[in-house]
């Protein structure tokens, strides 16, 4: 262990000068001497008065120090008070550039750590995965070993058992366990952390009162800790940030509201790899610490070797040192009790006493059984249990050590938990009784431990030389980067779940989209249409608006989204979102008829005379459109909601069931269209009968516009029918009589928009070129391919390289108008029924953002056993030089760097994709892939970004799910392609170590592809023969930068709107300030971009007839004001009750709004 840094012996002695009397001193020194003398002889009390001078100074500067107190209901903001630190010139430390302007220097990075790594999983021996840790036995002579056993029980919202099958088979018994256990004993503790089961074990009729109380009482005490406190412990890799906060928020507040308690530590030992965007957020949320569990065994072992499993955790652009969090990462195989007490397992286990005989779990297997402690027995027992706290006490820098008691729904019974608790406490009790032990040992919390922890830290000095730390704690390194892509054993890789149930990760974003709408528009309702019935509407969903937040955040679980449960649990997930999904649907419907004044009486009980157009018949069937059946001399209404922060442009669709249409706006002006056949994905029989009509919209920022469509406005052309050409040598196909059909010649064939050319392989039906406006041709070569695999839900394990399964001469089909140009591909394959057939559409639109991209959309078909052990692949493979250097995003929040390395497999190097990846050669060329769902993606050869569309697996993957991945659903993956070359010199991102943003254009497209326009149809037509007034809405007062993303606008309380004061804070905005690459900046400048963020926004202005009077910066949580809790300055909420936002690139902020409309 690093030993203290105070030194004993006679300091004061040691710098006073030597006296001998026979020395001589010229005279020129003798001022130079009498000075030093006087120095000396003075020493201490100049010391003191520039001591005094300095903490004077300090204290005008920094104030008086706030106390350490209980952080139940009002805890002090932090341990530390974190502070501005720009690195120092010649610092050790790693450099992290965004070529934004704003970096962090830190002393680790996991792109450092992989480098470094040789990845050859040496056999450890009893710590399999590291080496055979020894000790002196003198590390705790000076500094005594504190031990804190910290009970837990991890129970999963779902995984082999529906939520409610757990809730009732285990959940409800564990936490009545809890009550009666901890009750008897004040020193017993335990840590509990999803709010999901707390509060359906809260609302349980046969939870009573007093076990209520005694909950309460517990968490009072200390004795029981909320550690995380979201609804569930959510997924890192697949959750979007939007749904983390979100989730987080939904337990975090529905805590502080039944208990009065707020977390403050974070415990996630059980997501499948770790990311950086998570310690962000929960940083702005007020947490102190983290735990993590589950990283590649690698990368544990070789920062277990110098010391670095404690660090604290910085993001990549932060130079400020705001963003850092304190991390503790546990050094071994697994969370449960044979990995948690020291490095030898086989020892561990006999230590986990409901494994005794009598109970229900397994044996340890490795063959040394636990035994009930006795007075005989106690010392053998406790010197060797002792040994391992000792051993994996090596591991850390400090003498405090974390040991997690506990294991997947553990302590079901008052009998389990009594024998673990009487057993370690007889074994405390001895192993506290004799001091020459050097150690106490007792139950704990994550409190009690990093409260311990940083107390030591404090006292002692931790650091390694030249380490550049952090302000927040000393003694221990700074790191940023994430934990992707885990292995826990050999070359056992977690990228299956990346992929794993496709269809549920779309429906999750589909849901998470809807929900942020409805929010808006709930909001939007309470704060414009100031009527009974509009109230009396918003506050009468707030049960159905609750349960969708809800149902969205226990998907976030990590074997929700992941896609790593059983069927049925699958099934569960499923229906409670599409439930969910409907019930907003519906209620937006009606919202849309209070916004444009159609009607405000009865909203909450009459029908809507709107519908989504786009709608599900059950849990795992695709969106259809609704057929709009046009009648002649009557018109259909279409109203389009735009739920991002700028006025949307773009071309829409909806299905006719009829022709000769027109369209007209809300002011009956004419509005050019194009009709176009409806396609089904077959290899002949591809035409529907039905037709799409597309016509250009504008919709004002988080607002709406109606439009009109009918059989034939007076003076108004019909919609212009495409030119469809075909190409098909297997099959005939009958053209539809309305279009004009031609012949596709040649080898190639191309279509084109105002901004680029594509260039596609007839014969295979693949995109090979894409060519920009006056550039030379971008080359992609479109490639769709199928591994052979042996992995199962969690597992991703080819067997070889992936094989093209695209042969020649399938069917091709163009579709040319003056909106829309689509090529629509049926590839010959070597099953009867393809797996995958596709289109690419491209956009008319001189500035819009759609103009500017190429649409794919790949239909997937894995449903048969042809295809069993099989994962689906396409791939892009450029012309630019990436030199296997990639870019996928976190959480659709920020961005990592990704290189493929040849020392771990093909598999290791998959990683995950919720929403963006992309490649860029040293020449500035870009190639991004913008996603509407989470999926995998990989670049294996220089140039290639090949993403994972569907996986279908027969067998277990030995990670406990006990079955393999089968209920393929079939489905549709979009993609928005773009090709980008910069405008400005950049330094070499090939050789940059550290991640590269996103263009301002490629954040425009990602947010226009996950959060689209919202369309409702009129359920009846109307008399062309009755005009209606115009009818839009259009609440703010200008649309907002286009840097500048509305995460959340909502209303977190609507049930008790009127309950609080009109001039309270009942709504709140969140807001995203989007960090772009400028060196990409001329094609995101657009008509509909005409501001940036730089200058400060005004919230009180924000919004027409509505006027904002207060507003107060919060927690991204929504639970502390005090800036400094979540690594702001004062300055930061003196500016924000001034209604100024000014947000750096990056961060997001939230604000609760005092709001009431204009006299």
């Amino acid at each position: 262990m690093p030993s203290s840094s105070r030194r004993s012996g006679n300091w004061a002695q040691s710098v006073l000068p030597s006296s001998n009397p026979k020395s001589k001193i010229p005279r020129k020194g003798k001022r130079r001497t009498l000075l030093k003398d006087f120095i000396f002889s003075n020493f201490f009390i100049i010391g003191l008065l520039i001591s005094l001078f300095l903490f004077i100074i300090i204290l005008l500067r920094y104030g008086v120090p706030k106390p350490i107190t209980s952080h139940f209901r009002n805890r002090s903001p932090r341990f530390r008070k974190a502070f501005t630190r720009k690195p120092l010139f010649g610092e050790i430390g790693n450099r992290s550039t965004t070529l934004f302007g704003g970096s962090a220097t830190v002393d680790l990075t996991t792109k450092g750590l992989y480098d470094k790594i040789e990845f050859l999983d040496v056999d450890g021996g009893a710590w399999k995965q590291g080496w055979s840790v020894t000790y002196r036995g003198n590390e705790w002579d000076n500094e005594k070993l504190k031990v804190f056993v910290v009970p837990h029980s991890h129970n999963d919202p779902g995984w082999k058992l529906t939520v409610e099958e757990y809730y009732d088979r285990q959940s409800r018994h564990i936490l009545d366990t809890i009550v009666e256990t901890l009750h008897k004993d004040s020193r017993r503790k335990f840590i509990w952390e999803e709010m999901s089961y707390l509060e359906r074990w809260w609302r349980d009729p046969s939870t009573t009162d007093v076990m209520k109380d005694t909950f309460i009482n517990l968490v009072q005490n200390g004795q029981l800790e909320i550690v995380g406190g979201g609804w569930v412990m959510n997924d890192e890799a697949n959750s979007h940030y939007y749904a983390i906060i979100e989730q987080i928020a939904e337990g975090n507040m529905w805590l502080n509201d039944t208990i009065g308690f707020v977390p403050r530590n974070n415990w996630a030992i059980d997501p499948f790899g770790y990311s950086s965007t998570m310690a962000y957020l929960l940083r702005r949320m007020g947490f102190d610490n983290m735990l993590i569990q589950r990283t590649h065994y690698e990368l544990k072992k070789e920062l277990a070797w110098h010391k670095n499993l404690e660090y604290v955790w910085r993001q990549s652009w932060d130079a400020e040192e705001t963003t850092d969090i304190f991390v503790h990462m546990m050094p071994f195989y697994s969370y449960d009790i044979p990995h948690t007490c020291g490095p030898e397992p086989a020892i561990c286990c006999q230590f986990d006493f409901a494994r005794m005989q009598g109970f229900a779990y397994e044996q340890c297997p490795w063959g040394q059984y636990p035994v009930e402690t006795t007075l005989e027995n106690v010392h053998e027992r406790a010197l060797k249990l002792l040994d391992q706290y000792k051993k994996k006490s090596t591991l850390y820098r400090t003498n405090t050590l974390l040991v997690p008691l506990g294991d997947d729904f553990r302590y079901i019974n008052v009998e389990e938990a009594e024998a673990q608790f009487r057993n370690y406490q007889m074994l405390f009790d001895y192993i506290n009784s004799n001091p020459s032990l050097n150690t106490e040992a007792k139950f704990g919390t994550l409190e009690d431990y990093f409260l311990m922890l940083r107390e030591e830290a404090e006292r002692i000095n931790y650091s390694s030389p030249g380490e550049v730390g952090s302000g927040l704690i000393e003694g221990f390194p700074s790191l940023s980067g994430d934990f992707f892509t885990y292995a826990d054993r050999q070359q056992d890789y977690w990228s299956g779940y990346y992929v794993s149930r496709p269809f549920f990760k779309a429906v999750d974003r589909v849901l998470e989209q809807t929900l942020r709408a409805t929010e808006m528009m709930v909001a939007l309702t309470l704060g414009f249409c100031h009527r009974a019935h509009c109230e009396k509407f918003a506050m009468a969903f707030s049960y159905k608006l609750t349960a969708a937040r809800r149902n969205l955040a226990l998907f976030q679980h990590h074997d929700g989204v992941t896609g790593t449960a059983k069927d049925h649990v699958v099934m569960d997930y499923g229906t409670r979102m599409h439930t969910s999904l409907q019930d907003l649907q519906i209620f937006m419907s009606k919202g849309i008829e209070a916004l444009l004044g159609i009607r405000y009486d009865k909203l909450d009980q009459s029908p809507s005379q709107y519908e989504p157009a786009i709608v599900r018949s059950k849990y795992d069937a695709q969106p259809v459109h609704k057929v709009l059946s046009i009648r002649d001399s009557y018109y259909h209404s279409v109203v389009f909601f735009n739920p991002l922060e700028q006025t949307r442009e773009e071309v829409v669709m909806v299905v006719v069931d009829r022709p000769d249409i027109t369209v007209v706006d809300s002011n009956m002006s004419c509005v050019q269209s194009q009709i176009s056949p409806e396609l089904r994905y077959h290899n002949s029989n591809i035409f529907t009968g039905k037709h799409r009509v597309y016509w250009k919209v504008s919709v004002p920022a988080m607002g709406l516009e109606t439009y009109y469509i009918a059989n034939g406005f007076v003076d108004c052309e019909n919609a212009k029918p495409a030119k469809l050409k075909l190409f098909s040598k297997a099959s005939s196909v009958t053209c539809p009589s309305q279009y004009s059909c031609g012949k596709i010649e040649g080898d190639v064939t191309e279509i084109e928009n105002q901004h680029q050319k594509l260039t596609f392989d007839v014969r295979y039906g693949l995109l090979q070129k894409i060519t920009a406006k006056n550039s030379s041709p971008n080359i992609v070569d479109e490639e769709i391919g199928l591994y052979a695999s042996s992995g199962g839900a969690y597992l991703f394990k080819p067997s070889g390289e992936a094989q093209p399964i695209i042969e020649g001469d399938g069917l091709l089909l163009i579709s040319e108008g003056p909106l829309v140009k689509e090529v629509y591909s049926y590839p010959k394959t070597a099953w009867d029924k393809s797996p995958i057939s596709h289109s690419t559409r491209i956009y008319s639109g001189e500035s819009a953002v759609q103009g500017l991209v190429i649409e794919k959309e790949y239909h997937v078909e894995l449903t048969d056993h042809h295809f069993n052990d099989k994962e689906l692949i396409v791939r892009y493979k450029t012309d630019i030089d990436s030199k296997k250097v990639f870019y996928s995003d976190l959480n659709g929040f920020q961005m990592s760097r990704r290189e493929t390395y040849n020392k771990i497999p093909l598999q290791g190097n998959y990683y995950p994709m919720p929403s963006l990846a992309f490649i860029q050669g040293s020449n500035g060329q870009r190639f991004s892939v913008h996603s509407r769902q989470s999926l995998g993606v990989a670049s294996l050869q220089s140039g290639w970004l090949e993403i994972m569309l569907d996986r279908r697996l027969v067998r277990d993957d030995g990670r406990g799910l006990g079955q393999g991945v089968m209920d393929n659903r079939v489905m549709n993956v979009v993609f928005h392609l773009t090709v980008e070359s910069n405008i400005s010199t950049t330094s070499n991102s090939v050789s940059s170590s550290f991640p590269l943003n996103p263009s301002l254009l490629s954040h425009r497209v990602g947010s226009h592809l996950n959060y689209p326009l919202h369309a409702f149809i009129s359920k009846k037509s109307q008399d062309l023969s009755v005009k209606p007034p115009p009818r839009s809405f259009s609440p703010l007062a200008a649309p907002l930068p286009c840097d500048l993303h509305i995460v959340n606008f909502k209303v977190p309380k609507p049930l008790k709107f009127l309950q609080q004061p009109s001039e309270g804070s009942r709504f709140v905005l969140i807001l995203h300030r989007l960090h772009y690459d400028s060196s990409y900046c001329r094609k995101g400048r657009s008509s509909q971009c005409t501001r940036l963020a730089d200058d400060p926004v005004n919230l009180f202005s924000m919004f027409k007839d509505l006027t904002v009077f207060k507003a107060k910066a919060t927690s991204l949580n929504l639970l502390h004001e005090d800036p400094e809790v979540i690594g702001f300055t004062e300055q930061f909420a003196e500016f924000a009750q001034e209604g100024h936002v000014s947000i750096s690139p990056m961060e997001i902020q939230a604000y609760r709004l005092e709001m009431r409309t204009q006299q």
